[in-house]
């Protein structure tokens, strides 16, 4: 039986490898549409399980994983910036403030599926305009629910974290290894 990760994402690829596991990385394409009548945490492994659902429907012998990662602010939920301005948007209400992120993860394998998330609180210090400006020109925060990665440039601006950091970073390591091995 093989892995596959329902991602594109490097991180995802990267951290999986801590477990020893050499997954196949094949994206969703599913649509990324929020159902509101969800709580934060069901919202997330909602997602987290519709884009595992759709990877495995053409890989039935497989374990397929699927991700989701939200952040949230005073009830905003802040995806991947679509562009300058919003990644600006959301790196100002950041700044000086906390905020919560989820990731939700679903494995599906034939004959079984479970869903679970994560999560951990950030506190960022306080952002000058300019801090803003520099740090959306290294390109960062274009990819990354509420535009900054904790795991790069953005960590200069962290000023706390409280609950599981891989939660943040959207793969949690420990939560994840754990399912596995009931599965594999």
């Amino acid at each position: 039986m093989r892995v596959i990760l329902a991602s594109q994402s490097p991180r995802r690829k990267e951290l999986i490898s801590l477990l020893h596991i050499e997954p196949l990385t094949i994206p969703s394409e599913v649509e990324e549409i929020l159902d509101m009548s969800l709580s934060h945490e069901e919202m997330v492994m909602d997602l987290a399980y519709q884009k595992a659902a759709d990877v495995f429907k053409n890989h039935k012998d497989d374990l397929v994983l699927g991700f989701d990662t939200l952040v949230i602010l005073k009830d905003q939920i802040m995806g991947k910036p679509k562009d300058k301005e919003e990644a600006k948007s959301y790196l100002r209400a950041l700044s000086g403030s906390t905020h919560r992120v989820l990731t939700g993860c679903a494995m599906i394998k034939k004959g079984h599926s479970s869903s679970f998330y994560s999560s951990a609180y950030v506190s960022f210090y306080p952002m000058t305009e300019d801090e803003i400006n520099d740090y959306i020109s290294t390109h960062e925060p274009f990819d990354k629910a509420g535009a900054y990665g904790i795991q790069g440039y953005g960590s200069k601006y962290i000023e706390s974290i409280n609950g599981d950091y891989y939660a943040i970073v959207g793969f949690p390591v420990s939560k994840i290894y754990r399912e596995l091995k009931k599965l594999m």
